[in-house]
């Protein structure tokens, strides 16, 4: 298959698969991130299949939605890839991608790195920031039936991966524990670049946030 016919079937499966997920994680939280990993990979070297594949399957089966498991992404992903014969080696890097994309990653110490990992999760990064990062925060913590704001739950801000993953804590509290840290985790200089504007419009939201609530 020619590399616009892959793109094509990878994006019908994708939307087809994810018509029913939740606002933050839907197939326009997918079209973003692939738009921002196409636009990074215009100023890296990289292989710009790999990124797309990647930024297209990366939430094709988010663990947090399938009772923790953090092998049913890869999964899914590679058994679609192989439908429709996609070499080996390009499948195990997305999958690899897959695995390791994620602020809980963070957590562990890093197992694998490519440039094209750099890319899709830059990309990924910065749908979590900015206007769209907001937006998408307090969508799933509404999904999730979770507090806007409790001053009495302080952010964790020294949290284990296992706390991450199970935390129940206000949305308010997710700009500390990860929205506002990802700036400075950026791996690419266009993303370091698009993220100190999304960063500073999120400090400027928290300011007029406290200042309602007073």
């Amino acid at each position: 298959m020619e590399h616009a016919a892959i793109i094509d079937s990878t994006i019908s499966f994708v939307r087809k698969t994810l018509e029913n997920a939740e606002g933050g994680h839907d197939w326009w939280h997918i079209h973003r991130v692939w738009t921002n990993a196409k636009h990074i990979a215009q100023t890296e070297e990289c292989d710009l299949l790999v990124v797309e594949l990647a930024a297209l399957l990366h939430d094709i089966a988010d663990s947090k939605f399938h009772n923790g498991d953090e092998e049913i992404g890869p999964k899914t992903a590679g058994k679609f890839l192989q439908s429709i014969h996609i070499d080996p080696t390009v499948i195990e890097h997305v999958q690899q991608i897959i695995r390791h994309i994620s602020f809980k990653s963070g957590f562990d110490k890093a197992a694998f790195r490519s440039k094209e990992l750099d890319i899709v999760q830059d990309a990924d990064r910065l749908d979590a920031m900015g206007a769209i990062g907001i937006a998408r925060t307090f969508s799933y913590g509404g999904f999730k039936g979770r507090e806007i704001y409790n001053p009495e739950i302080p952010p964790n801000l020294n949290m284990t991966k296992e706390e991450y993953k199970t935390s129940a804590a206000p949305s308010i509290n997710h700009f500390y524990e990860k929205l506002l840290l990802l700036k400075d985790k950026m791996n690419t200089a266009t993303g370091k670049k698009l993220a100190e504007q999304r960063h500073n419009f999120m400090i400027l939201y928290l300011e007029q946030f406290y200042d309602e609530v007073k």
